[in-house]
């Protein structure tokens, strides 16, 4: 596809954002994995929508999303779609200043999904997710705020340890 396609622009939306001021090391590692997984989610539907099927950025990209269903069952990562609907039930307020693709996708009451590793907000649709949509998800994701609470002992991360806690007993 050419470069005027309005997926191929949110996909350079998204390859211009930075995590520069952060060290991403010191992120909680259950909550980067998440967050990087979103934008492989993000990345692999625009390019879907950009590019052919075979073209070799989808096939990598299917490969690295095919490898992330196995590292999804590492450690703490099988219990962050049940934290998610933790905070939603105690504690709103932060799940709503949660990235909105977040939300969608680990509220159990959403219809939206993950399918064939591409977002899926509302499955009885047949028209394309909009490129607005992909824009507002990615903005949210580098929100200075959201940043600064994936890191270990910040706001979202204590909350995730209080859940585990929490689910321990």
């Amino acid at each position: 596809m050419t470069s005027d396609n309005e997926y191929v622009q949110v996909l350079s939306h998204l390859y211009e954002k930075s995590l520069i001021l952060h060290d991403t090391s010191l992120f909680d590692k259950t909550l980067y994995f998440y967050f990087i997984d979103a934008l492989a989610h993000i990345d692999y539907t625009c390019s879907i929508y950009s590019y052919n099927y075979q073209s070799p950025k989808n096939v990598m990209g299917a490969e690295y999303m095919r490898w992330r269903i196995d590292e999804e069952k590492k450690g703490d990562r099988p219990r962050f779609p049940a934290f998610m609907a933790w905070l939603k039930d105690t504690r709103p307020e932060k799940f709503a200043k949660l990235p909105s693709l977040w939300q969608i996708i680990y509220d159990p009451e959403d219809p939206a999904s993950y399918r064939s590793f591409r977002i899926v907000p509302d499955p009885d649709s047949r028209q394309a997710v909009p490129s607005n949509f992909f824009f507002l998800l990615i903005d949210e994701f580098f929100e200075q705020e959201f940043l600064k609470s994936l890191y270990e002992g910040a706001s979202l991360s204590r909350l995730f340890v209080q859940f585990l806690e929490e689910k321990k007993t």
